[in-house]
């Protein structure tokens, strides 16, 4: 009789493998691609909806001071997942993900952010651009797919075409509504994968990411996403003709992207509200595939145990500074959203206003997944700032390399531009959120531009052999 007791008593003390796996948090990433601040939370645009962003902004805290470490897509998704910036592993501009880790013995030898939890225990999905191929670094137990592309296009351009105006070739923008049906677009077939994985059994705790194209050009969406926003009725961004006139010859040369349109053409011909209409349409087809994967982690078993962090990989310009881009180390291209629900709810409906970073994510994963930090980190935990939002204690600014010694770094509410020149650009966010007057021309702030400029990396790694870019002569010169 002792004996079929014991038997069933350790019957009943061996826990089912999800219940072992709920032992441990699980983490939902969404990462959109091209999105500056027009969501509701940030207040970018007062005419933008998105409202799945804005429940999980109240359920969580919204870091207002976000930055990404390269202001494309390449370099600031590699910083991300290695956690390590690109000064650190020579991953400055556009390189394939298969040869990430060839630029150095540093990037060589990194540990991207899935295989290190899968070291402890997790299992890794992800979907969509999370990389910029996709996943061809291979670093997921499970890859969704990805095809590379942006979706569905017409046979000819609909609204802009570079070489219609006697530009470059090299960019795919454009706008217009196409297709016909949202089921045409990836960004549905990579939220559904997701949700089926949400909705399945997890023997492990779980690391899933999901990458979102829109709203990355070419801003086609549906005629029904583009009826929301009227364009005759929309809200301009701030522009100033002679912007560019305090700005260093340097900054100028990196920052051109001569294949884009610029609002001064735009707006001699009548179509800058296009563009704004085509974006707002975009943001919102994205904001409506982040509530169908929110929605259906709320009605799975795992609501209560997964953190949730939504980010951009960059910012993006839409007419300020007269261009359409992001390729340019201004506030507008460089900061990112970031919006972090912890599985607790902590802090939510907060607002946290410290310069923070994308290779922060990495450490803040392993601090809330109660995981040892990996030591080759460049960036450090949020979890001080989640705990406490509005701490003053947040010692660290926020970097931005665009090539190498062409750095931003922002703190104590200022922004230092230098060049590899060493010219600069000084500009107050909060009483110039525009970044209308460079006051490096001021004696008077030379102490402000000394001590933000002590932040910059005095050695940086020699650009990867495996680079490839060619935006603008600079940068041509600088591979060859």
């Amino acid at each position: 009789m002792k004996g079929l007791l014991l038997f069933f008593s350790l019957i009943l003390s061996v826990k089912p493998a999800y219940i072992l796996a709920q032992e441990k948090p699980n983490f939902l990433v969404i990462i959109v691609d091209d999105l500056n601040d027009w969501i509701e939370p940030l207040k970018g645009h007062p005419q933008t909806l998105t409202p799945n962003l804005n429940k999980l902004a109240s359920q969580g805290i919204v870091f207002s001071q976000a930055y990404c470490q390269a202001p494309i897509c390449a370099p600031s998704r590699a910083a991300l997942f290695s956690g390590m910036y690109p000064s650190t592993t020579g991953n400055y501009l556009q390189i394939p993900d298969k040869d990430l880790k060839k630029s150095n013995a540093v990037s060589a030898a990194s540990v991207m952010l899935p295989d290190y939890m899968e070291k402890f225990g997790y299992q890794t999905l992800g979907v969509g651009k999370l990389f910029h191929n996709g996943d061809d670094a291979k670093v997921f137990d499970l890859f969704g797919g990805w095809s590379g592309k942006y979706g569905p296009s017409p046979k000819d351009r609909m609204n802009y075409d570079p070489l219609w105006y006697g530009k470059p070739k090299g960019t795919s923008t454009d706008w217009g509504a196409f297709p016909i049906k949202d089921e045409e677009m990836p960004d549905v077939f990579s939220a559904e994968w997701a949700i089926n994985q949400l909705n399945k059994t997890q023997d492990k705790p779980f690391f899933l990411a999901v990458g979102l194209v829109r709203p990355h050009v070419p801003w086609y969406v549906p005629q029904k996403w583009y009826d929301i926003f009227p364009k005759n009725n929309l809200s301009f961004p701030p522009y100033l003709p002679n912007d560019m006139d305090d700005i260093p010859p340097l900054g100028i040369q990196i920052s051109s992207a001569p294949m884009m349109p610029t609002t001064k053409e735009l707006l001699e011909q009548g179509r800058w509200n296009e563009v704004i209409q085509a974006y707002l349409a975009c943001v919102h087809f994205a904001d409506a595939q982040i509530g169908k994967i929110l929605d259906a982690l709320n009605n799975s078993k795992y609501a209560g145990n997964t953190h949730i962090i939504l980010l951009s990989d960059h910012g993006y310009h839409l007419g300020e500074k007269d261009r359409y881009a992001k390729q340019a180390l201004w506030k507008k291209a460089i900061q990112s959203v970031l919006i972090i629900k912890t599985a607790a709810n902590t802090s939510a409906g907060k607002k946290c206003d410290a310069p923070v970073q994308l290779v922060d994510i990495y450490p803040t994963i392993l601090d809330l997944a109660g995981i040892a930090q990996n030591k080759d980190n460049d960036g450090h935990s949020l979890l001080p700032l989640i705990q406490q939002p509005q701490s003053k204690k947040w010692p660290h600014p926020a970097l931005t390399f665009y090539g190498p010694n062409n750095v931003s770094v922002v703190k104590d509410n200022h922004q230092l531009i230098q060049y590899e020149d060493k010219s600069q650009e000084l500009y107050n966010l909060i009483k110039d959120p525009n970044e209308w007057n460079n006051l490096v021309f001021n004696k008077e702030n030379n102490a402000k531009a000394k001590n933000l400029a002590k932040y910059i990396p005095q050695k940086q790694a020699s650009i990867s052999p495996y680079l490839k870019y060619d935006i603008n002569a600079y940068f041509r010169a600088l591979l060859e």
